[in-house]
């Protein structure tokens, strides 16, 4: 087991990940830096090496499935995870290490959109996106996350150990901060400079596609995460189109007592049926998912003592 490991997904990054991988060194000399090459048509694999880093391949393509293989095959007391195109400083790596370390961080933050982000950008829809995601989390998990996009993070052994990576692309970042919000896991943030890409990089996230994939992942986690919330704002707006339908036919009762429009009445009540359902679908889901939240905590309590036996035996 590793006591620092830096991860380095990379895709075609033959102009910057050499950079990286002496930035990381320099910034985090006990640390093994592992970079994963994800089918890289340039030379990022042999300049990773020839810089120091352990490379290996992941050859389903896609951000997420890095990271899932990442996870799967690295054991560490704390993880680094930093983008290959030079656009994140490797300076505040120790302070984001020392909370993991020595302050029971579960997943440290480094967040741009507090300093340099804005004025380094020059893509302006992701900007906007940025914020989009930011405040749609915050407001539907009911937390403060300042960040979350951010390529630039760090992790604690049971955050990695118990994070079930689901998404395949840059989606990845989502939902890796839902899942520790949910799970009441401890975050911290970290403000860093961000610069953007140099000259001749060129960034491999697509602002519309990718930016749709992010919104599609949030309305699923928070359907899997928050069932109860999820079902009734659907229950409210069958309820709504139901009463929007019904009180015309309502109106024209009380003033003729007479319903001419037998087949919309019965459409509005089976709307209404289905707005009912909703809401016991998701008391049922919210339960569940109760249960969940139970055998999660029993899990990270086993991951603690297999770590602590685990690094205890490779310090005799």
């Amino acid at each position: 087991m590793d006591k620092i490991a830096v991860l380095i997904p990379c895709y075609n990054e033959e102009k910057t990940i050499e950079k990286v991988v002496k930035d990381a060194r320099a910034a985090l000399p006990d640390a093994t830096i592992y970079v994963y090459n994800n089918n890289s048509t340039d030379a990022t694999a042999e300049i990773a090496a020839k810089a120091g880093a352990v490379v290996r391949n992941e050859y389903m393509q896609g951000k997420g499935n890095v990271i899932r293989r990442m996870f799967r095959e690295i054991d560490a007391l704390v993880y680094v995870m930093v983008d290959g195109d030079d656009t994140y400083p490797m300076e505040s790596a120790p302070e984001m290490v020392d909370l993991v370390l020595n302050h029971n961080s579960d997943m440290v933050v480094g967040d741009r959109l507090s300093s340099t982000y804005y004025k380094e950008n020059k893509r302006p829809f992701h900007n906007f996106g940025n914020d989009l995601v930011r405040a749609s989390i915050n407001r539907l998990f009911g937390c403060n996350i300042r960040d979350v996009m951010t390529g630039f993070r760090a992790f604690s052994y049971e955050f990695v150990k118990t994070f079930p990576v689901l998404s395949k692309g840059f989606e990845i970042e989502t939902e890796m901060t839902i899942h520790a919000v949910y799970n009441n896991m401890q975050i911290d943030n970290v403000i860093i400079d961000y610069r953007d890409r140099p000259s001749g990089s060129v960034s491999k996230l697509n602002t519309y596609a990718d930016g749709f994939k992010v919104l599609k992942t949030i309305a699923r986690l928070y359907r899997s995460y928050k069932p109860f919330g999820f079902f009734c704002i659907i229950a409210l707006v069958l309820a709504a189109v139901s009463m929007g339908f019904f009180i015309p036919i309502l109106r024209e009762y009380w003033a003729t007592h007479l319903v001419p429009r037998i087949p919309t009445l019965i459409v509005c009540c089976f709307v209404m049926l289905a707005a009912v359902q909703s809401i016991f679908a998701g008391i049922i889901l919210s339960t569940l998912a109760i249960d969940k939240r139970r055998d999660f905590e029993m899990q990270l309590n086993m991951l603690q003592r297999h770590k602590e036996n685990d690094y205890s035996k490779e310090e005799e």
